[in-house]
């Protein structure tokens, strides 16, 4: 078939079948969740007359992780499967009584339809000792032939909302190494680093903020990366496969010196997902942000990330997460607020009605709504016009009553 449908070519010496495939309903769709339905059609092109016992349809998901062939057999030496996807329909199948069904001579369409389970689903992924993978797949039974088959990959996703309480949380570190050994020690190297949350999705920028200090007599340089993690369980024992997918690095520190990073930013590539819930493959994410010093081992901290799907949507979620995180340490701003603020001076306490009488009256005369005003009451808009407060001067026109002032003393 054209297109992204799957086809198979007919089997067998009879050549009854021109083709069979299979398409999904929505061809641009990208990805299915638990409890999502899966439809489409399966198209069989019959060339002659076909006898058939049945067309059944799988829909198959599991995670493999498998390595190692043992001595004298090909089979893998650690290998362990965890089944997630189970799902089989007939779609069509001789009546009863009868062992075949025929179609006749032309092209048929035979719909399906079906539900993912509810239950939590792991999502795609392949790597070096293991995968979990899931697809559809379409059977052709006939007597005394070989099965015809055509498969169809299925992408799954397990959300991760990074809106989270959990995800939305800062990460902070901090470390300190002494560079030399025994008694030729040329001084320490701190680093502090800090992310604003710990979930982020692909595509986003990573702002990083760290500080770094150079005590040594060695010129260093800070660095950043994001670390993949991926670790394979099989027959009791693990595999683990670690890749730098993206980094960042900053300027030469020189001995003595500091430098500050306020939210330099790295780029995250397309990744997939965290994958957190499969219980024999894993796949973690670490920001490291880390020191490069010539002759010693690097200083590094490793910052825990999470990559999900569901975007990062903005303040708000922010805003609530963080006031529940702070709402006991901002306690004190209402304690510095007064119960009742104070009114602000009246203005006959700053101009005095002398200076008042000498400019003239504050306001002008109003017009005479009956003879002047011949317009609509908001067109007639007052001037506001207040006399300018007395000009500075460094004698107070109004002295303190008070004999002498009193001795002030500090203490310090």
């Amino acid at each position: 078939m054209g297109g992204e449908a799957g086809s198979a070519a007919a089997l067998g010496s009879e050549g009854r079948v021109k083709s069979l495939g299979l398409v999904f309903q929505d061809e641009h769709k990208g990805c299915y969740a638990s409890g999502e339905t899966v439809a489409g059609h399966v198209l069989l092109e019959a060339a002659e007359p076909v006898a058939l016992s049945a067309l059944r349809l799988e829909a198959l998901g599991r995670a493999t992780a498998a390595w190692g062939p043992s001595a004298g057999s090909a089979a893998p030496a650690s290998a362990s499967e965890v089944e997630y996807l189970n799902v089989r329909l007939n779609l069509r199948e001789a009546p009863a009584g009868e062992g075949t069904l025929l179609l006749q001579p032309g092209k048929h369409e035979f719909p399906f339809s079906f539900q993912l389970p509810s239950e939590l689903l792991v999502t795609s992924f392949s790597g070096k000792y293991g995968s979990i993978q899931y697809c559809v797949r379409a059977v052709l039974e006939r007597p005394r032939l070989p099965e015809q088959s055509v498969r169809r990959e299925l992408q799954v996703i397990s959300h991760i909302d990074v809106n989270t309480p959990a995800l939305l949380s800062p990460v902070f570190k901090t470390q300190e190494k002494m560079v030399g050994c025994w008694f030729f020690t040329s001084g320490p190297v701190s680093l502090s680093a800090k992310i604003e949350r710990k979930g982020y999705c692909n595509g986003e920028a990573i702002p990083i903020y760290a500080e770094i200090e150079n005590c040594s007599s060695r010129l260093v340089v800070p660095k950043a990366a994001i670390f993949q993690t991926q670790t394979y369980l099989a027959s009791g024992k693990t595999k683990t496969v670690r890749h730098m997918v993206a980094n960042v690095r900053g300027n030469h520190i020189a001995s003595g010196s500091t430098d500050t990073w306020n939210g330099k930013m790295l780029k995250i590539p397309p990744l997939p997902p965290s994958i957190l819930d499969c219980c024999i493959i894993r796949v973690d994410y670490t920001l490291a942000v880390y020191i490069h010093i010539p002759g010693a081992k690097k200083l590094m901290l490793e910052l825990p990330l999470v990559i999900g799907t569901v975007p990062y949507n903005g303040f708000a979620s922010r805003n609530c997460s963080m006031a529940s995180q702070f709402s006991v340490d901002m306690s004190w701003w209402a304690l510095a607020l007064p119960e009742q603020p104070e009114a602000p001076p009246d203005y006959t306490d700053v101009v005095s009605e002398e200076e008042v009488s000498r400019h003239g009256a504050p306001y002008p005369r109003p017009p005479s709504w009956e003879g002047e005003a011949r317009c609509p009451a908001f067109a007639c808009i007052q001037d506001f016009r207040l006399q300018p407060p007395p000009l500075y001067s460094e004698v107070d026109p109004h002295p303190s009553r008070v004999g002498e002032a009193q001795p002030v003393s500090f203490i310090l």
